[in-house]
């Protein structure tokens, strides 16, 4: 019997917006993406994404998206040019980390109110602390990871899965696959329209790792 291809999580961060190019921190503001972002995410579906490219919807077994506007947009633009979209849920799992009080600010303004602030430490006031986005993260990881097993295994579904989600979200997620400690999601730059691939190491799945990161991204 042929080996079964290791099976991959596609972690897109979604476009540019208005405050991604600013750095204030976006949560739950309902944000779109500026007509720059909608272009990189275009350029980024030209090379990755269509028949026998990396991201091949026919490899697809779900994708994960977060319903705030500018993922879901970024989801769409990746596909547009295709015939169809792949199976897609949209979910709250997979938002950005909840900044609270710290909403719409820039890290300058965060830390002139608290100059020992550090989000993989302290969280934020109001919003999410960082023990409840690791275990949000963690309960993704798992999801995937069961979809992951069922192709390997048993040759169920297909072999990929593709998030679009944010920021902070995708670099916990990175460190959290990893299983690293939180903390070392701050090592981890992920550009507006980047990929990463996340995957496994000597066709085992209890040896995560991670092969791309900002696959084709650009700066601003």
């Amino acid at each position: 019997m042929t080996a079964r291809a290791v099976p991959r999580l596609f972690l897109v961060r979604h476009g540019e917006t208005e405050w991604s190019r600013n750095g204030r921190h976006t949560g739950r503001t309902d944000i779109c993406l500026t007509p720059h972002g909608e272009d990189q995410v275009r350029a980024q579906a030209t090379v990755l994404v269509g028949d026998g490219r990396p991201i091949d919807p026919k490899n697809i077994c779900t994708a994960i998206v977060s319903p705030r506007i500018r993922a879901h947009k970024t989801f769409h633009l990746l596909f547009e040019h295709l015939s169809e979209f792949p199976d897609h849920l949209i979910t709250e799992e997979v938002r950005e980390w909840d900044y609270g009080e710290y909403e719409g600010l820039v890290r300058g303004e965060i830390v002139a109110r608290d100059p020992e602030w550090d989000i993989w430490k302290s969280g934020c006031p109001g919003g999410e602390s960082a023990e409840e986005v690791q275990a949000r993260v963690d309960r993704v990881i798992v999801k995937v990871r069961d979809y992951h097993r069922k192709w390997f295994e048993e040759g169920k579904g297909s072999r990929d899965v593709l998030i679009v989600a944010h920021g902070h979200f995708n670099r916990a997620m990175i460190a959290r696959w990893n299983r690293f400690e939180l903390a070392l999601g701050s090592h981890f730059n992920v550009e507006p329209g980047g990929v990463a691939v996340l995957s496994y190491s000597h066709r085992s799945l209890d040896e995560p790792v991670l092969d791309g990161l900002n696959l084709y991204a650009h700066e601003a």
